[in-house]
């Protein structure tokens, strides 16, 4: 049976939901954004009036003043984007189990076997657009495939609200032609590296000897030859986001890192969400791990055993030595992850005689304050309350 897979891919995402609880921002030019350092001080997303002034994702914001000295800034609020997209992905559910969540607003669907008893896919598509526009406001675009590679490609063709098809037996018409960045997963630094082989295009990819492309790029060659002629067996899998084995998060940054500095900034704000959850649930880990994607879309994954806990400052600690350990400034980052696992309910490892009682006073009195943080950011909101290092000059 031929598969069929949907990208269902979020338009202008952030800025779409705030215009969804802000009709003043409706028609005017407008973007999220906020300081390099906690991610802010950059455009993080423009709509599409703030567009026509060629706007765009991770711009400096005193360019993006420069060019439209009218536009609308508007703060991100990343708890209200994570529950419009629960609530997207609630809509993808009615349609089928089968969904992997790529990122906060995109997800790929196999409706495969489905066809019966929604109709057919392309009046599938249609209707989830429509419900994800009557109900929460929001537009999407989809891509429609085979497979999930082309189902992201076709996705990207039209936007806002295009439903595109690419099939295997139109890679060469519709895929080929397009130059070597439009591929999914290939970044500035491939791209060039292509180009410098005389590689320019999709079709050049695909015509490329193996060989040369495993030479030049390792595994990553092989995907690139197959992926570039259209062939994806991956399938869609789903991804939960709180079982009871691990507590992770992780973000894609909106622009590529290089700076340490930054990426533990980063990790920190990602390990107080998995602090706070592990508190909430009463759990503790003994294992802290920590994930790198790097912009070629090679991904590590490095963990360190340690005493039970769910101290955000203990997770923190030892996933900021795994950073350092594993940090190559030759390689720029795209995405940052860090969990806990090997759960179980909240017990400490009991102290010798020969450990200092200092240490355990200090340890409850480390729990009473992120308890009190978390009831504070319960009641006010995640910004109402921030640790120094995560604060940005501005904020200072």
């Amino acid at each position: 049976m031929k598969r069929i897979i949907f990208l269902v891919d979020m338009n202008a995402f952030f800025i779409a939901c705030e215009m969804s609880r802000n009709i003043s921002l409706k028609g005017k030019p407008a973007a999220v954004a906020g300081d390099p350092k906690n991610r802010s001080g950059i455009i993080l997303a423009a709509n599409y009036d703030a567009r026509k002034f060629n706007i765009k994702t991770t711009m400096l914001v005193h360019e993006a003043k420069k060019r439209c000295p009218g536009i609308i800034l508007v703060p991100p609020d990343h708890d209200f984007y994570r529950r419009k997209s629960k609530d997207v992905m609630n809509i993808l559910s009615r349609y089928t189990p089968l969904i992997q969540q790529n990122s906060i607003d995109e997800a790929w669907l196999d409706l495969t076997g489905c066809i019966r008893l929604f109709g057919s896919y392309q009046e599938i598509a249609k209707n989830i657009m429509n419900s994800i526009m009557e109900e929460l406001d929001l537009w999407c675009s989809i891509g429609i495939s085979e497979n999930k590679f082309l189902a992201k490609m076709a996705s990207e063709r039209k936007k806002p609200l295009g439903i595109t098809e690419i099939w295997l037996k139109d890679v060469k018409e519709k895929v080929w032609p397009l130059k070597v960045r439009e591929m999914y997963g290939i970044g500035k630094q491939t791209e060039k590296k292509l180009n410098q082989m005389g590689v320019f295009t999709i079709g050049d990819i695909a015509h490329c000897k193996k060989e040369l492309l495993r030479d030049s790029f390792g595994k990553y060659g092989d995907d690139l030859h197959r992926l570039s002629n259209g062939i994806d067996t991956s399938p869609v899998e789903t991804c939960p986001e709180y079982d009871n084995k691990s507590i992770s998060r992780s973000t894609t940054l909106s622009k590529d890192i290089t700076d340490l500095d930054m990426a533990k900034a980063i990790l920190l704000e990602l390990a107080e969400e998995v602090g706070a959850e592990a508190r909430e649930k009463e759990y503790t880990g003994k294992t802290v791990s920590i994930t790198i994607k790097y912009n070629d879309f090679n991904t590590i994954t490095r963990q360190k055993t340690i005493n039970p806990t769910f101290l955000t400052k203990e997770i923190y600690r030892t996933g900021a030595e795994l950073l350092f350990e594993n940090w190559n400034i030759r390689k720029p980052v795209r995405l940052i992850g860090i969990g806990i696992s090997n759960l179980s309910t909240k017990t400490f490892t009991q102290l010798s005689v020969f450990d200092i009682i200092e240490d355990d006073t200090k340890r409850k009195k480390e729990e009473k304050l992120e308890r009190t943080m978390d009831s504070i950011r319960n009641r006010y909101g995640r910004d109402m309350i921030k640790r120094a290092t995560t604060l940005s000059e501005d904020e200072t």
